[in-house]
């Protein structure tokens, strides 16, 4: 049975990330907490994983309360802020660590998601984790799950099982967990991260040429091909209806409702 293994938060945009029990859906259709935070340069553009690789050595956890921040350098002892009250010590810190100019943004309605137009959850089966990781000699679940970064887990279906969660570039594909509505999209478009490892930045050899390779012949036959306009894309993203005062909690079901248009 399809259900909600697992979900996944990042509440600074682009550093450690957090397992929950249950999520709170805000009005804006994301996920409460999930990239609230994020760090931006002189020129208001954000500091991340594409843009720079040494924030891959950044360790990082979030208190169960999402009031303080804690952060460990390479070779020095971790440091805790209280992200509003001591948000000049932090933003010090990390201008220090980045060797920039860094400013603290946080968005508390909506986050600051990679794709706005589909600000909703990102979602990927267990299993197409377990077999992705397969293709390459060393890596883990784990350390896929580190690299691709991605909400919500389902379990109890084969791997790819997410690909029939959209369609065409008109429609969009409905489905519920618990008492979510939501809607698939796309299939998530992967940028220089996923090749890096997430501890240190080191990047695996020839990761994306396997990914293509093997993607494509793994591609299920009822998958529309033309939203792959390359071979590099894996996890679904999501739109979720405004105004649902709802929560997804591990171990809801999953249940396909049909296509709508976009």
């Amino acid at each position: 049975m399809p259900h909600l293994a697992r979900i996944d938060l990042y509440p600074f945009k682009s550093l450690d990330g957090i397992t929950v029990q249950s999520a709170n859906i805000l009005a804006s259709g994301a996920l409460e907490h999930d990239r609230e935070y994020a760090c931006f340069d002189r020129q208001g553009k954000v500091v991340n994983g594409k843009r720079y690789a040494q924030i891959h050595q950044l360790r990082s956890q979030v208190s169960n309360n999402y009031q303080t921040l804690t952060l460990q350098a390479p070779h020095t002892d971790p440091q805790t802020f209280h992200i509003d009250q001591e948000r000049d010590a932090l933003k010090a810190w990390l201008s220090d660590f980045f060797q920039l100019d860094i400013q603290i943004h946080q968005n508390s309605a909506a986050g600051f998601p990679d794709d706005t137009d589909s600000p909703g959850p990102t979602l990927i089966s267990t299993a197409t984790l377990e077999t992705v990781a397969a293709w390459y000699d060393d890596l883990t679940v784990t350390e896929l799950r580190r690299r691709l970064r991605t909400n919500l887990e389902i379990g109890g279906v084969p791997a790819f099982w997410e690909d029939q969660l959209f369609t065409d570039a008109d429609h969009l594909v409905q489905f519920q967990i618990g008492s979510v509505i939501l809607k698939g999209v796309n299939p998530c478009q992967r940028c220089i991260v996923p090749t890096r490892d997430s501890q240190s930045g080191v990047a695996t050899p020839k990761f994306q040429k396997t990914f293509l390779q093997n993607r494509k012949q793994a591609l299920p036959e009822w998958v529309n091909p033309a939203r792959f306009n390359h071979f590099y894309r894996l996890a679904v993203n999501t739109r979720i209806p405004q105004g649902q005062d709802s929560v997804l909690t591990q171990g809801d079901q999953v249940i396909l409702k049909g296509i709508v248009e976009v």
